[in-house]
């Protein structure tokens, strides 16, 4: 059985040896990044850090550092994903094998979100001013969410069938966002929630935006998965979880539900809204290929509520010139994705993602068509 939160996640892995608490005050302004780069360069465990200066929440890093550990994570989970994946990339493959698809009904009822009245992670209010403020290298324009959970519907079809999660990075403050009202976001018009701020932009109105930071672990990796068009990615985490995730709609500044899920065992919860064409210089960033993003116009969400669950823990990555953390990531994500690229990519047999490129410009594929 999967974890339900992200607490039983760092409990397990410490008990098995695999995490390591730092105790000693220690800077998230560039000091616990240039910590977090070092234990991966020489394949340490998941790091703990239990009095982050100025901060009041426990910050984790380092939870996907070997490929190993990721797999260790969802141990239970693995096997019935291959055969997802592989009836996915292949349908004929059921008929063939039909022994080995047994787990496929049991991982489809996690899939379903469960949808509750409240949770946890909902309970205590803070302001954005009081969440940690990680700063990885020294020219960055302000503190970051490195690992966000960025949730929206669509606002033609609501609802989780029509939802995105992606992983867009969240500027958390800099001298262009109101402070404690605002944060950047970056992200692409052609992914997911480009197409959903499309959607408000067309129909005249505000676009809702939840970030999530922690939870289950399955989502942080359901976030960032090239999934199949039509497969929700809140779907994907509960399978991959192994238990189905509980989520309940967040109530706004007058008391009043909003037309979003959050899920009710994430760590933190950021909603917001995107309000028409508005955008704020967001950047610079230092990034997956060894250098800075540049400054430049995004969209800027303009926060309504900031909560969290009790215990909460803040987890975190550290990106830059390869290998990083994002390395071994993103090996399991193509390890586990690769069964179903041909549904995917017709023609296409095999690919092998270049990390010493940054993981994503450059992929060299198989194929014949």
């Amino acid at each position: 059985m999967g974890y339900r939160n992200l607490t039983d996640c760092v409990r397990d892995l410490e008990r098995h040896g695999m995490l390591r608490r730092i105790d000693a005050e220690v800077d998230p302004r560039l000091e616990m990044a240039e910590i977090q780069r070092r234990v991966y360069r020489a394949g340490g465990p998941a790091l703990l850090f239990t009095r982050p200066k100025g901060g009041r929440f426990p910050m984790l890093s380092n939870l996907f550092g070997t490929v190993e550990r990721t797999r260790w994570i969802f141990r239970d989970t693995l096997g019935r994903m291959e055969q997802i994946m592989r009836l996915k990339g292949d349908p004929a493959w059921a008929w063939r094998r039909p022994w080995s698809t047994l787990g496929v009904p049991w991982a489809g009822f996690h899939a379903l979100p469960r949808v509750g009245w409240s949770g946890p992670s909902t309970r205590h209010e803070v302001s954005l001013s009081d969440l940690p403020g990680l700063v990885s290298w020294p020219e960055d324009g302000g503190p970051y969410i490195t690992l966000p959970l960025v949730y929206t519907e669509s606002p033609a079809r609501p609802g989780w069938m029509k939802s995105n999660l992606g992983m867009y990075r969240v500027q958390l403050a800099g001298s262009h966002h109101v402070p404690d009202r605002e944060g950047g976001l970056h992200y692409q018009i052609h992914r997911g929630i480009g197409v959903h701020h499309a959607e408000a932009l067309s129909r005249g109105e505000p676009l809702r935006v939840a970030i999530w930071v922690g939870g289950p672990p399955a989502l942080t990796v359901s976030a960032v998965m090239p999934l199949p068009e039509g497969v929700p990615e809140v779907a994907f985490a509960g399978a991959l979880g192994g238990r189905g995730i509980w989520y309940h709609q967040p109530r706004d500044s007058q008391g009043k539900k909003m037309r979003l899920l959050v899920p009710s065992e994430a760590d933190f919860c950021i909603v917001g809204t995107v309000h028409g064409k508005e955008t704020r210089p967001e950047g610079q960033f230092g990034d997956h290929l060894g250098y800075y993003s540049l400054k430049h116009d995004f969209p800027v969400m303009r926060v309504e509520r900031v909560t969290h669950r009790p215990g909460a823990i803040w987890p975190f990555t550290v990106v830059g010139r390869p290998p990083q953390e994002d390395t071994s990531f993103g090996a399991f994500i193509h390890e586990l994705a690769a069964p179903v690229l041909p549904a995917v990519l017709p023609g296409v047999r095999s690919v092998h993602a270049v990390d010493a490129a940054g993981v994503h410009p450059l992929l060299l594929a198989v194929g014949s068509e």
